[in-house]
């Protein structure tokens, strides 16, 4: 027999909330290591005192959390979402008769409070520091590296960069143009390169135009990521132009920020060779005392034939090398009234043989066959590109090698999971907004499945 729903005839009942939701949800879990009261006192400012009174902005934080966590992208969706899903309810305190706000509300306060206030660097940083009091961070070493996320920036509205005015933009300037402008002097954008790119989003000049993914060109940002090499816990992100100088720079503000902000400072830094620049490597190894397991940027050898630079013996106590035939090359083979210094307009010691040496020399044709003598240039940085190699030959070098994947698997979840894919917002501070929600929401899932639950006070001490 054919059975038959009726609607139910009840007047009244008894419906509990919190019995409805899984006890092992991804929203119950994260709840449990997440404090919004410092998100309170942060925005206190930025509120008048009469009035009447505005959306809770725990309400909203946490909406724009499910909305990253769950890949939710359209703040428009996510109002219908959290009003129909009863763990979207229950994760908001809602229940069941509470008002969703208006999506219209996120883009006000986004453009005004949350970025006066900085919240969202702010909700970011009080997540790294449940983290840290939940054991996660190792701070032995540190891995860094960017990824580039598609702008929202149509190619066919472009316009070529030398057909671009600066002056023409600030008669027109909208939201993400005015961004783009305040931030010319900044080394993450407008300083980062004197490069005039092919094309120019009249939309959002800040993106950059780029065809490092092999196939067809587009606008993008870059989000970089440093991060423990222990649990894949990401301890900054920052955003800036999809190009090399950049993301190094980036990698210097993201290490600097982490030690004064949570006095981190790793043992080592992994990253790829785009990382490996002379001056990186000073700067890591002088400047910071930090171990550079990283692979040497390096243009020197030759592919003609003929002797590379690793070819010559560096003999430092001498200042010299010695050339696969037993002589010798010097910066100066007599002394100057008045002492030079010795470095190029690039940066670099020459090192040079004697005429007469190469003249009478039997490899000269396989070392400087169209030169008088030969030269070999020496970055004034070498010593760090040479602490860098002896790591390469070490077991441990091996190890954070493998290690380093972590930061490239938190990329592919950022893309494949969360759907960042493109971004939405316009300009430099839509694309930070944007990669400090996404790396907040990648923390508390980390969070919830490695630590589902809240550990005792004495458990967290120990």
């Amino acid at each position: 027999m054919m059975g038959f729903q009726a609607a139910p005839a009840q007047l009244f009942y008894d419906f509990c909330l919190d019995e409805h939701v899984p006890a092992d949800h991804l929203l119950r879990r994260i709840d449990n290591h997440l404090d919004l009261d410092s998100v309170r006192t942060q925005l206190n400012p930025y509120y008048s005192s009469t009035g009447r009174p505005s959306i809770d902005p725990e309400l909203m934080m946490r909406m724009l959390i499910i909305g990253y966590s769950m890949g939710i992208r359209s703040e428009r969706r996510l109002c219908e979402e959290v009003h129909l899903n009863l763990a979207y309810r229950l994760f908001c305190r809602l229940g069941l008769d509470g008002k969703v706000p208006d999506h219209s509300s996120f883009s006000k306060n986004r453009h005004g409070r949350f970025r006066q206030s900085d919240i969202l660097r702010h909700l970011f940083e009080t997540v790294v520091e449940r983290c840290l009091a939940q054991g996660l961070v190792g701070a032995e070493g540190f891995a860094v590296d960017a990824s580039l996320i598609a702008a929202d920036a149509n190619k066919q509205r472009s316009v070529p960069g030398s057909e671009w005015s600066v002056q023409e933009a600030k008669d027109n300037a909208g939201r993400s143009v005015q961004e783009y402008l305040a931030v010319l002097d900044d080394a993450a954008f407008g300083a980062a390169s004197q490069v005039m790119p092919k094309f120019i989003s009249p939309s959002d000049p800040a993106a950059q135009w780029t065809g490092a993914h092999k196939g067809h060109a587009f606008f993008a940002y870059a989000t970089n990521y440093l991060i423990d090499t222990d649990h894949g816990v990401i301890l900054d992100v920052e955003a800036t132009r999809a190009i090399r100088q950049a993301e190094v720079g980036a990698s210097r503000t993201m290490i600097d920020r982490t030690e004064n902000r949570f006095g981190l400072k790793p043992h080592y830094v992994v990253a790829d060779s785009a990382y490996g620049s002379a001056d990186n490597l000073a700067w890591l190894v002088k400047d910071k005392k930090i171990a550079p397991h990283i692979p040497v940027f390096d243009k020197s050898h030759r592919t003609d034939g003929t002797f590379s630079r690793a070819d010559f013996v560096w003999d430092g106590e001498n200042d010299r090398y010695i050339c696969p035939a037993g002589k010798e090359l010097k910066q100066f083979h007599r002394t100057y009234e008045t002492a030079r210094s010795g470095i190029t307009s690039e940066g670099t010691r020459l090192y040079r043989a004697r005429k007469k040496d190469c003249d009478a020399c039997e490899l000269k044709q396989r070392c400087c066959p169209n030169a008088v003598a030969r030269k070999v240039p020496r970055d004034r940085n070498e010593d760090a590109r040479d602490v860098a190699r002896a790591i390469t030959e070490t077991p441990d070098y091996e190890r954070s090698r493998h290690r380093r994947k972590k930061v490239e698997m938190l990329f592919a979840h950022l893309k494949r999971i969360l759907k960042m894919a493109r971004l939405r917002l316009r300009g430099p501070c839509g694309a930070r907004d944007e990669f400090l929600l996404a790396a907040t929401a990648q923390n508390l899932r980390r969070l919830a499945k490695l630590r589902p639950s809240r550990l005792p006070t004495a458990a967290m001490a120990v």
